[in-house]
């Protein structure tokens, strides 16, 4: 299997089981794609591996119709086994070097970072991309403390060469702060996966990103 470039991918969507307030998940990543999504992330620490599986398969047919990144959290297995094109893992999940090993060159694999050490260690480890983060005090992420945009800004003039995105607690109204610190990938949760409108929400993140790249405020 041919591994698909993140490179491009700005507007980062996931979609986390529990913020969906009685969304189907699937229905909610159709509209963050018809919004502008470039990658959906499949996320429920909850339930069970066939209900996830479940789901998963539902929504690798939804992203590959809106030619979307998909990407499941934490599960390699339910990751292999829906065809995602990668997996995203935690510090508690497997390493890197354990993910590849099972699951060939094939798939992506996206690892969190807390500090530009780790996301330094992260891409030197093998990681396809990063995320940075949590920028902001986010539910999502209890026990990890909010990094702060001074960690956007010192990943944004390292020498780190895999793309990477500005997660934690970025909604409408933090994302220009996020974007300024030089931030050109934003993944959200709440921002999209927990509004009322998706669609719109996930229009309006995605021409921020993209206007603050013409704009050339930021050059990566």
């Amino acid at each position: 299997m041919k591994k698909i470039s993140f490179q491009s991918c700005r507007l980062y969507v996931i979609v986390d089981g529990a913020v969906l307030n009685g969304q189907n998940p699937v229905s909610v990543a159709e509209a963050a794609i018809r919004g502008g999504a470039d990658a959906i992330q499949w996320r429920d620490k909850t339930s069970s591996d066939s209900q996830f599986l479940e789901t998963a398969r539902a929504l690798r047919k939804v992203t590959e119709r809106g030619r979307a990144i998909f990407i499941v959290n934490d599960r390699l297995e339910a990751g292999l086994l829906s065809g995602a094109d990668g997996v995203h893992l935690g510090h508690e999940d497997l390493s890197i070097k354990e993910a590849r090993a099972l699951a060939g060159d094939g798939l992506l694999i996206g690892r969190s970072t807390h500090s530009l050490a780790e996301a330094l260690e992260a891409e030197q480890a093998g990681a396809d991309y990063i995320g940075v983060g949590p920028v902001f005090a986010t539910p999502t992420k209890p026990d990890y403390p909010a990094v702060g945009i001074e960690l956007i800004r010192q990943v944004a003039d390292s020498p780190i060469r895999i793309p990477w995105v500005a997660i934690g607690g970025i909604d409408h109204e933090t994302l220009p702060l996020v974007l300024s610190a030089g931030a050109t990938r934003v993944a959200v949760v709440r921002a999209v996966a927990g509004s009322s409108d998706p669609q719109q929400s996930a229009r309006t993140l995605k021409a921020d990103i993209l206007e603050n790249r013409i704009a050339g405020r930021t050059s990566r």
